[in-house]
């Protein structure tokens, strides 16, 4: 299926949802370039594209380092001509109420999960215009719906990135460019393996990982794949009318009470 053919495209973050989306996109003909801070997932990635043929360029970028941001949208133009949809997925997640979160680690979360998409989107928004329009999907989380106790600098960055969502959307509507964010529940990811070995350390990953599943109504995790699907539509020409909203991927653990 190449609804994606000869799109242009970036995404931050090689684990995880970012990893699934580069995957999926490049799948579906686009031309991708990934940027992450991971080397050993960088050249995991790579292995992927490389042995199912994918159009991935694997680029080592800290997100939230204005220089290396210009410079793999620069490489982006350079290798593909354009950049057509921006997928803003890297992220980190520390642990901590805001005083055991000492202020390194707050200005380090707030940098990478948001000031990262301000620099990839400032940067790519003149090139979409070039173009006509393009799509941007910011990964969220329901924990910027709702939250845990002891995530006070992540909770904060996802919910940051709802309204700088609904900003850019207004802002770049006149201009063809769609903004969209969706807000993954838990899923099999290299980041909630952290979560499973930081609250149960003692437990096997998966004893772990149903407990998690439990606490959601379809009664599992999700899968990386299947929120690289939902950024996929938000992607393409198929949402054309969808704009300035998020998009939950949680497996129903929103939609009711803790209640029995």
């Amino acid at each position: 299926m190449q609804d994606f053919a000869n799109k242009a495209v970036i995404v931050t973050g090689t684990t995880g949802i970012g990893k699934a989306i580069a995957k999926r996109l490049a799948c579906g003909g686009a031309h991708v370039l990934a940027c992450g801070i991971d080397s050993a997932a960088n050249a995991e990635l790579q292995r992927d594209a490389t042995s199912k043929n994918l159009s991935i360029e694997i680029r080592r970028c800290d997100v939230s380092s204005p220089e290396d941001a210009k410079t793999a949208v620069a490489r982006c133009v350079q290798l593909f001509g354009a950049l057509d949809i921006l997928i803003n997925a890297a992220a980190i997640h520390p642990y901590g109420t805001v005083t055991e979160t000492d202020l390194e680690t707050w200005n380090r979360c707030l940098s990478v999960n948001v000031t990262g998409i301000y620099l990839f989107t400032r940067l790519s928004v003149p090139e979409m215009k070039k173009r006509g329009g393009g799509a941007i999907v910011n990964v969220a989380s329901v924990q910027g719906h709702a939250c845990q106790r002891g995530v006070a600098a992540y909770v904060t960055s996802k919910g940051a990135i709802l309204s700088l969502t609904r900003a850019l959307a207004l802002d770049y509507a006149p201009d063809g460019i769609r903004v969209n964010s969706i807000s993954p529940g838990s899923i099999a990811t290299p980041m909630l393996e952290l979560a499973a070995r930081t609250f149960s350390p003692d437990l096997p990953l998966d004893d772990v990982f149903k407990r998690f599943g439990d606490a959601h109504p379809l009664g599992r995790v999700g899968t990386p794949e299947e929120v690289a699907e939902l950024a996929a539509f938000l992607a393409s020409t198929k949402a054309g009318f969808c704009t300035g909203a998020d998009y939950l991927v949680d497996g129903g653990l929103l939609a009711g009470l803790a209640v029995k």
